[in-house]
């Protein structure tokens, strides 16, 4: 029986919503902001996933520190949408990529402890 992984899940659930929100964003004519939120948004998920056939431990903490950074971006932008005019609700992702945060920075500071 298959164990769900809760950030392999969240992090891909959390990249279709980018791809909705993202959407929207390009309907309002939001190109550039649209295009840096998809890119850093989406890659968490991508990372978090290539971190699952990592060749060694380091290898391991690695990608989900790159995830980590993504996270952090992500997060810059949807903060740029929630505080300008005109723009859709980001309150939900923020909520979401908050936790995101918090499971990565739980795995990685484990995985450096389980690595000495």
């Amino acid at each position: 029986m298959k164990q769900n992984n809760i950030i392999l899940d969240l992090t891909f659930d959390f990249s279709l919503q980018i791809i909705k929100y993202t959407k929207i964003l390009k309907e309002n004519r939001e190109y550039e902001l649209s295009k840096q939120l998809f890119r850093s948004g989406t890659s968490i998920g991508a990372n978090v996933r290539e971190a699952q056939s990592a060749e060694s431990r380091n290898d391991f903490i690695h990608k989900l520190r790159i995830s980590d950074k993504e996270a952090q971006e992500t997060e810059y932008w949807l903060l740029l949408c929630k505080r300008s005019e005109g723009y859709p609700d980001a309150d939900e992702l923020l909520k979401t990529i908050g936790n995101i945060k918090r499971i990565l920075g739980k795995i990685i500071s484990t995985s450096k402890l389980n690595n000495n």
